[in-house]
């Protein structure tokens, strides 16, 4: 490429673009500025759009992200989409190569940081369908609309898998399965990326490669588990992941074996590039590199800080602005990074521009947005994911309730469509779109049969004299109670409560108030049913043994409140499966399915059960009544490099339709190291009519059932028992090799 004067070129396309041709011509600070990204919003430092363009012609910043807190693109549409266009405009026309910018965004749960948005329930809510190919239509939809408001890039999906429930980003994950979390980003990535040869948009999975069971719960504390823990229960959904094809990797905030990721090369080099033949981009997450002098210690200063990352296989500071450039700068003079290295990172920035066609156009249509954005398929999308979500803990002859009813709605999550979104959206409560649950009620009783009093806050008393009095009237009552919108830590500067305020990592249980108000409703003797809008699970074990009837509703998203409404009221049999244990209390914790197991010396009748959950993981119940019967394998033995069929007969013997998921676990009888108790291994899903029943299947790769030590992974031959629903199988692994 030549150096024709900005304005006097056409925008470059791909065949036109050669890239050893554009390295050979970009100088080292033209490389250095793609190397690092920049943001529009007040978060951390606040910065204007004439802020990053200011970055973007002066300092070569090769990323942008406008789609920040606190700015005018959260709130209009069409303006995001403008603002993308006049940033790639300034990169093309006013830069001397005309290269485009990468446009990143979080769009974790559809594009909820745009106001008008579709607004999916959070991935823990996602995972309960067990249905991948709603989790793939959810990532379609996402995909669309951030592409339509200029992103590029989705940080997302997260394959995470959540081993403690006191972090407070559990319910961005799928859950405490690894197979599910794997299977379920696999279907978000594919839905997200769209076609391969024309794709919607870029996908990243985050955080590489272990994040979800932090010390004490604690967000980005040390991840201290032994190698073959964390090659049975953390690497896999990662794997699943890079085969199902991923543009970006993101690391994880914490250190491993006394290494922050960040800068490790043991992980972002020999692990993902070498081991598992990742060959894309590798982002760092926000202040990810910071973090190493900052809080790890690692580093002595930020030089030294961009020396470690860049070192391990860092590509990209994703908002290190113009000061990480200057930083890479000097060590390159300094001779302690060469050029060599600076020119990889820069050609897989580049290669990943070409793949996204933004050489060929970078720009969107702007008057497109706002037919695109909560499009009618888009919400009906959503609210599909809403009903299927929808987790029936417990049921005494409570629910389905009479639509003639006169209802007490009640609860600070009952009437508040910021709590009901959860995290990762717009961070106030003016002007969202989207339908409560209190609305959602009135839209199928009708208003007239509704009476709604708060009775209390997230964490204080209102009035629960009224709201008692008011079930004292009523035919049924249900109390809305749970979490309200957070991030990472809780987030009090998002919700301006103070730190340590519920919800918190050291709480499980319900604050005070809402606990006083649901024993006050309940003790009107008025049918009380409990609704949890929450993104992680509660330990709730007086409402367990008192309420009659409990719906998991985890952060439902826009239109969480008809979703949960027609569950209520029997128009939407529930079918949600729990795809995390509920502890009893924090001091149960750990509570997980797959503990490996272990003596108990002081003799099996007087030891506590290892597993001792107030609900499952798999609990889930139903209007109508399912028989599961018939579980086979396709043979009975098999070599290590083969596979195995399982099924299963499900029927409906009650008298409604209604959806039925299975959830298969394999026990390894003998290994050569202590493995667990057992694995979740497959998945399969029906929807069947009253009468009706089916035969479900799923494949598993022998190659799942593999031991994992600290320098292996392999297949032993031995004795293997399946289990699905109470049913068992049994499985010989040969040493051949079929």
């Amino acid at each position: 490429m030549g150096s024709t004067p900005p304005g006097e070129r056409p925008s470059p396309t791909v065949s036109a673009v050669d890239i050893d041709d554009l390295l050979d011509e970009m100088t080292l600070d033209e490389k250095l500025g793609q190397l690092v990204g920049t943001y529009v919003g007040k978060m951390g430092e606040e910065k204007t759009v004439e802020d990053a363009t200011s970055e973007i012609v002066d300092d070569h910043v090769g990323a942008v992200s406008p789609f920040g807190i606190g700015i005018s693109t959260r709130d209009d549409p069409t303006v995001a989409a403008e603002t993308a266009n006049r940033l790639q405009r300034v990169a093309v026309e006013e830069t001397r190569l005309g290269i485009p910018l990468l446009v990143p965004v979080d769009a974790v749960h559809g594009h909820a940081y745009i106001d008008g948005a579709t607004v999916f329930p959070h991935n823990l809510g996602m995972a309960a369908t067990r249905n991948p190919d709603l989790v793939e239509r959810g990532g379609a939809v996402t995909g669309a609309e951030t592409a339509a408001t200029g992103a590029s890039l989705n940080y997302g999906p997260t394959a995470d898998v959540a081993r403690d429930q006191r972090w407070g980003r559990v319910f961005e994950t799928y859950g405490e399965s690894s197979y599910l979390c794997g299977e379920l980003a696999a279907a978000e990535a594919r839905g997200l990326r769209g076609d391969d040869d024309d794709p919607t948009l870029g996908v990243t999975a985050k955080h590489f490669p272990a994040y979800g069971q932090p010390s004490r719960g604690e967000d980005a504390s040390v991840v201290d588990v032994s190698e073959s823990t964390f090659r049975r229960t953390f690497l896999p959904q990662f794997e699943r992941l890079l085969d199902e094809g991923v543009d970006v990797v993101m690391p994880c905030y914490n250190a491993l074996d006394g290494e922050p990721v960040h800068g490790s090369e043991r992980f972002l080099t020999g692990l993902l590039r070498e081991e598992c033949g990742f060959d894309g981009v590798v982002t760092s997450d926000w202040g990810g590199v910071d973090h190493l002098h900052q809080y790890h210690r690692t580093a002595a200063d930020r030089t030294m800080a961009a020396r470690q990352s860049f070192t391990a296989g860092l590509d990209l500071v994703s908002v290190g602005g113009p000061a990480y450039a200057v930083e890479l700068r000097e060590l390159v003079d300094a001779e302690e990074l060469s050029e060599r290295r600076v020119d990889e990172s820069v050609r897989r920035v580049l290669e990943l521009k070409a793949t996204l066609g933004l050489f060929e156009d970078p720009y969107v249509d702007e008057s497109a947005v706002s037919d695109t954005l909560a499009a009618d398929e888009h919400r009906e999308a959503a609210l599909d994911a809403a009903r299927e979500s929808m987790t029936l803990l417990k049921n005494d002859d409570v629910l389905p309730l009479d639509e003639s009813s006169e209802v007490l709605v009640t609860g600070p999550n009952a009437d508040d469509l910021h709590h009901q979104f959860g995290g990762w959206s717009v961070m106030d409560d003016s002007d969202l779109t989207g339908i409560t649950i209190r609305e959602g009620i009135a839209d199928v009783v009708g208003e007239e049969r509704v009476s709604y009093e708060p009775g209390a806050g997230v964490t204080e008393e209102r009035d629960v004299a009224a709201a008692a009095s008011a079930a004292e009237d009523a035919d049924a009552a249900v109390v809305v109670l749970g979490e309200d919108w957070y991030l990472h830590e809780f987030g009090p500067q998002a919700m301006n409560r103070p730190t340590g305020e519920f919800p918190t990592r050291t709480e499980l249980d319900l604050p005070d108030a809402q606990r006083t108000l649901l024993e006050a409703v309940q003790a009107t003797g008025t049918p009380t049913v409990l609704v949890l809008v929450s993104g992680r699970p509660l330990s709730i074990p007086w409402a367990a043994e008192h309420v009659p009837g409990i719906l998991m509703a985890y952060y439902p998203g826009m239109d969480g409140g008809t979703a949960v409404a027609e569950t209520l009221f029997g128009r939407h049999d529930p079918s949600g499966r729990l795809p995390i244990s509920v502890p009893r209390s924090t001091g149960h914790l750990p509570t997980r399915f797959d503990y490996l197991r272990h003596p108990t010396p002081i003799g099996a009748d007087e030891h506590p059960d290892s597993y001792d959950p107030l609900f499952a993981f798999g609990h889930g119940l139903s209007y109508t009544e399912f028989e599961v019967r018939a579980f086979s394998l396709s043979q009975s033995s098999v070599g290590p490099a083969g596979t195995v069929t399982a099924e299963v007969t499900v029927e409906n013997v009650g008298d409604r339709d209604g959806e039925r998921s299975v959830d298969l676990f394999v026990e390894d009888v003998v290994s050569s190291r202590v493995t667990p108790a057992r694995q979740h291994v497959g998945v399969a899903r029906a929807t069947l009519a009253a009468g009706e029943s089916t035969t479900l299947s799923t494949t598993v790769p022998v190659e799942r059932l593999a031991v994992h030590g600290r320098d292996y992974e392999r297949v032993e031959p031995g004795e293997f028992v399946f289990h699905c629903e109470g049913e068992t199988a049994e499985l010989t692994v040969t040493r051949g090799r079929e």
